[in-house]
């Protein structure tokens, strides 16, 4: 299963906000054996939002987007997603029931609070207001982060895919001095490579077959120097 992560909010594009809820999500799904393929930021813009979700959910297994849920302005999220997927926006019956049984009144409730896109699943918001919602493989979550890890964990079994092993080797050498090895280790395993330069040079070794990895990971720590 693969998967792309939008979150939405201008305040994430001027810094004035740390896009923790797109790394928290990686994580989360990468443990679930997700691979995450796409992780873009747009702006509380209905054209921009719909183009992307657009693009991205005729592209991948799952789109993950988050923020820009609720009633006021800047709340466009849900306009954007109704739009990429051709549907309106009505009355959630679902949704509105849901809050008004745990304790919001109809006119405690700003208007469009319920509203959603037409036929989609409500998602309900058990540390805050804003619902959010699913239609087809379009998942949509709030950004207060709190709000968002909850609603997430509801449906977290929905995503799973096979699981992805990680070792670390850690090497006291110069990066551009292991190259030659790092490329001989990719011919003799079948995993994945990346390093990492910092405090010595983190090499990540990752494959689906966890005895691979660790033959990998063996056979570099054997012709590196570590600390």
């Amino acid at each position: 299963m693969n998967a792309a992560v939008v979150t939405v909010g201008d305040e994430l594009l001027a810094g004035r906000t740390a896009n923790t809820n797109a790394t928290w999500l990686c994580e989360r799904l990468t443990e679930r054996g997700v691979d995450i393929e796409r992780v873009t930021t747009i702006p509380d813009r209905v054209s921009d939002i719909a183009r992307v979700v657009n693009e991205y959910r005729a592209a991948y297994d799952a789109v993950i987007v988050t923020g820009g849920l609720g009633p006021t302005h800047d709340d466009v999220t849900m306009d954007g997603v109704a739009a990429a997927l051709g549907r309106s926006l009505t009355e959630h019956d679902a949704a509105r029931s849901w809050l008004e049984e745990n304790g919001y009144s109809h006119a405690e409730l700003a208007d469009g609070t319920a509203e959603l896109p037409a036929g989609a699943r409500a998602l309900h918001n058990d540390v805050g207001v804003a619902p959010g919602a699913v239609l087809e493989d379009v998942y949509v979550l709030p950004g207060v982060p709190e709000e968002m890890k909850a609603m997430f964990e509801a449906v977290a079994s929905e995503f799973n895919g096979e699981p992805t092993h990680r070792l670390v080797v850690v090497a006291d050498e110069p990066e551009s001095a292991l190259l030659d090895r790092i490329a001989e280790l990719r011919r003799q395993f079948d995993v994945s490579v990346g390093s990492y330069p910092g405090d010595g040079v983190r090499i990540s070794i990752e494959g689906r077959d966890e005895r691979t990895v660790a033959e990998a990971a063996a056979w570099l720590r054997e012709r590196v120097e570590t600390a």
